[in-house]
């Protein structure tokens, strides 16, 4: 396989993503409510997913896309994994936190991923045995080994009420004194653990276009991406506990209150 012409493209599509974001918040854009009043979706989102699907089935027309906003139509073995605007409460709200997420699974297998963070420009890039990217330089996942020297990130479902379940979790952190943030884009605080910029994230009731992209990167900058239970992650498992390695045990550890 051709990897890098699917980073490419990729990345083609990354960026016509991230100025359909940039249009939006100067122009001005409605907003929409989807599951919930908190659970936001705006023209960018709708606009910025068809932008990428049609460029990527333009490029590669025996593919098939999964998006957030659009589902999937058809089956393949070559299936691009998207979510066009991840932090979407953050973006209507001006809050500099969200990102482009796209990632090509083959045969079941992640083998392209693209994070590009819209706000900051910044582009964090993975291909499958090659090595994990931050604007082209090597990154790879932090040196910290103890919990309590780590720095955290997780985030929660918009109806917090009616599912607290991730509450639990989060109390357990903060009882242990951990420091925990909560930054509300799920593809950046994987992309943020790859960089070394965190030592961990868990969060649970994600979707594969929440993480497909991360995940790879993760996992080819050093780190370690498992279920709740510490089984190994599958892409589909709305459970997630992502780390440098070196943190992973003691981070499910705290999480199941041992």
């Amino acid at each position: 396989m051709d990897l890098q012409r699917y980073l490419e493209a990729a990345l083609d599509a990354a960026y016509l993503a991230r100025g359909i974001h940039l249009y939006y918040r100067e122009k001005g854009f409605a907003l929409e409510s989807k599951t919930s009043p908190t659970d936001l979706v705006t023209q960018a989102d709708r606009e910025s997913e068809e932008a990428i699907r049609s460029l990527l089935l333009e490029r590669f027309p025996d593919h098939v896309v999964l998006g957030e906003e659009g589902g999937q139509e058809g089956h393949s073995d070559f299936r691009w994994i998207v979510d066009p605007l991840d932090g979407t409460v953050n973006y209507a709200h001006g809050f500099p936190f969200y990102a482009v997420s796209i990632a090509l699974e083959v045969g079941g297998e992640v083998v392209v991923g693209a994070v590009l963070d819209t706000a900051r420009g910044e582009l964090f890039t993975a291909l499958k045995g090659e090595g994990a990217f931050q604007n082209g330089r090597p990154i790879r996942v932090s040196s910290t080994a103890t919990l309590i020297g780590s720095l955290l990130a997780t985030g929660f479902p918009y109806d917090v009420a009616k599912d607290a379940e991730n509450l639990t979790y989060f109390q357990r952190a903060l009882a242990k004194g951990l420091t925990v943030r909560r930054p509300g884009a799920a593809a950046l605080d994987l992309a943020y653990v790859a960089a070394g910029r965190l030592e961990g994230f868990w969060e649970v009731k994600l979707n594969p276009w929440d993480v497909a992209a991360g995940w790879l990167l993760i996992t080819e900058a050093g780190g370690t991406v498992s279920g709740i239970q510490g089984e190994p992650y599958r892409l589909g498992n709305r459970y997630l506990v992502a780390s440098n390695g070196k943190i992973h045990e003691q981070l499910l550890d705290t999480l199941h209150g041992r």
